[in-house]
């Protein structure tokens, strides 16, 4: 009774049950008898050399047979955990990356970089004083004419004799340096930006042929450069100091005395 009211319903908008299953039949009819399977598992790590090493482990402990499933669990194994330990480390360096300099709530305390600047300043300033005195001190040792001189007078004449002939060589070879590039003439510098160049990666390359090239019109393209996160020691160190079980392992304390 119940198909018989089901074609009832069908008949009275119209449509024929027998020939929509014919057409929807016919519509998949490559796909009858054609057999469907999921992609081959590839191994991560090479089988052959993985189950030879897991067959070494193995025979330690008393095992002498490793079927090819477990080798295979552990390539995958091993290539989860390194994306999870890449996907890690990436997130610390990205981390230490970070500039917050822009942030609006960003205060800076202490400037390092300039008391350090200063504190080389200062030097530079010190040194340049003892240098002027010790110059004024040999340079009075070699103007006296004393007859009776001591080894040390002798001693602080050589010496400013020295700093005479080290300069008199400095101004020299300052001259030589001026007279050569006023005939070298200036620099000039290569246009990266005309017409006619293209720019990639900072560094132009003509182009050549069409109307563009023949017009001299042609537009310089940016090609923009893809950002690499580069991960060092410091970063895998605080990686490993932050996991449990690598907090204590020997490859955390030899990572340390590098």
């Amino acid at each position: 009774r119940d198909d018989d009211d089901l074609n009832d319903v069908a008949s009275m908008a119209g449509v024929n049950l027998n020939e929509e299953s014919a057409r929807i039949m016919a519509i998949n009819s490559d796909l009858v008898g054609t057999h469907i399977q999921s992609c081959k598992d590839e191994p991560f790590l090479a089988a052959i050399p993985l189950h030879k090493r897991i067959l070494e482990t193995a025979k330690k402990l008393g095992i002498t047979d490793v079927p090819a499933e477990v080798v295979t669990f552990i390539s995958h194994a091993t290539q989860n955990r390194l994306r999870t330990v890449i996907e890690k480390v990436t997130v610390i360096t990205q981390h230490r990356m970070e500039s917050y300099k822009d942030d609006e709530w960003y205060e800076q305390a202490t400037d390092v970089r300039s008391q350090l600047k200063f504190f080389e300043q200062l030097e530079r300033l010190e040194k340049q004083r003892k240098d002027e005195q010790e110059r004024e001190i040999l340079l009075k040792a070699a103007k006296s004419r004393s007859r009776q001189e001591d080894p040390e007078q002798a001693r602080l004449k050589q010496k400013a004799k020295e700093m005479q002939q080290q300069e008199l060589a400095q101004m020299r070879q300052r001259d030589a340096n001026l007279t050569a590039l006023a005939a070298i003439g200036p620099r000039k510098k290569r246009k990266l930006d005309a017409p006619g160049l293209l720019t990639i990666g900072g560094e132009g390359v003509g182009v050549c042929g069409g109307s563009q090239a023949g017009l001299g019109t042609a537009s310089p393209r940016q090609y923009p450069r893809q950002k690499i996160t580069r991960v060092n020691l410091r970063d895998f160190i605080f990686y490993m100091e932050q996991e449990r079980e690598m907090s204590h392992s020997l490859l955390l304390y030899r990572a340390l005395l590098k």
